[in-house]
């Protein structure tokens, strides 16, 4: 079993590489921000560095990077 120093960011390197997580109210990190999956828009929401609301795409969150764990 991995621990989380050890997850690195998944990347869309491939179609079918590991994929975002499809549940509504899921949680990711990317870029040091928390983004949650909104269920009826399938978007992801978070904060930007202003504490402003942010929304992006599955697509965006994908070339973004991101990880199931906050990393610090």
């Amino acid at each position: 079993m991995r621990t989380a120093m050890e997850i690195q960011p998944h990347e869309a390197t491939a179609p079918d590489s590991c994929g975002l997580p499809t549940t509504p109210c899921s949680v990711v990190w990317s870029r040091g921000h928390a983004y949650v999956l909104e269920g009826l828009r399938a978007r992801w929401v978070g904060r930007d560095d202003r504490g402003r609301p942010h929304a992006i795409s599955g697509a965006e969150m994908q070339r973004r990077g991101w990880t199931l764990f906050k990393t610090a």
